[in-house]
């Protein structure tokens, strides 16, 4: 079972073990408003085994998130960011591109990905990354990142291909996917699933009375892409909150 909770927040139920991505698990984060999903239908989904960490800015490794999840999950974050979360008592890893970690019977593996890691405006500096989660379903969580020439390694690799196709904002700095160029990694990694994520969850509340429904194109533009370029892969569009079964 795949929830998607929101921005880059999925929970994977997978062979008895529960990952959860990214957790941003608040209502509002500095300017920006959650406008989908219920805040407390999330935190009862929470009870989770590992914690997969894409970079270090504040939308994506959000310290009062982490306090919010119940047990002591397993951290795994990029190397160099270890010491935000050691002194509050969390079980850390830290990882780069390549290694590999086993938590019950799956492998978790750190990809590579094209993104400004460093946590703004004075922050560490880490590496952002991706991963991949094996088990009797094999699934990528690209994290943030642009295109890169080590996605064509994963083709033959995936099952379920977890993609940003957008953001919060009305435009995208660099390090990010459009619907266009989310499309081009489903083309690139030919899973049978592409779920977009990191969409129309979050966005400045100044501009909800000019944006009555916030960032609601790009994952409907993505499905209508990959339908052209990559028919061979099934697109799940989820709002937040929605799950889907991996087996279908």
């Amino acid at each position: 079972m795949l929830r998607f909770l929101g921005h880059s927040t999925v929970l994977l139920e997978l062979d008895g073990v529960r990952v959860l991505t990214d957790p941003l698990l608040v209502d509002r984060l500095g300017p920006l408003h959650r406008h989908a999903g219920e805040i407390e239908s999330l935190l009862e989904e929470a009870d989770v085994d590992v914690v997969l960490i894409s970079h270090a800015h504040h939308d994506h490794l959000h310290l009062p998130s982490l306090r919010r999840l119940g047990g002591r999950p397993r951290i795994v974050v990029p190397s160099g960011l270890g010491h935000l979360l050691t002194p509050r008592g969390h079980d850390v890893v830290e990882v780069t591109a390549g290694e590999q970690l086993r938590v019950g019977s799956l492998t978790i593996e750190a990809i590579p990905a094209l993104h400004h890691g460093g946590r703004r405006p004075l922050g560490p500096r880490g590496a952002a990354l991706g991963f991949t989660v094996r088990g009797s379903s094999r699934v990528y969580f690209a994290g943030d990142t642009d295109l890169f020439p080590e996605m064509h390694a994963l083709a033959g690799t995936v099952d379920v291909a977890l993609l940003p196709v957008w953001g919060w904002g009305p435009s995208l700095g660099p390090g990010h996917l459009d619907p266009r160029r989310a499309a081009e990694a489903v083309l690139r990694i030919q899973p049978r699933i592409a779920i977009p994520i990191h969409w129309g969850t979050f966005y400045p509340f100044a501009l909800a009375r000019f944006w009555p429904r916030p960032l609601g194109h790009p994952p409907q533009a993505f499905a209508k892409e990959v339908a052209r370029v990559a028919p061979g892969t099934e697109v799940r569009v989820l709002a937040p909150g929605e799950t889907t079964n991996l087996r279908d």
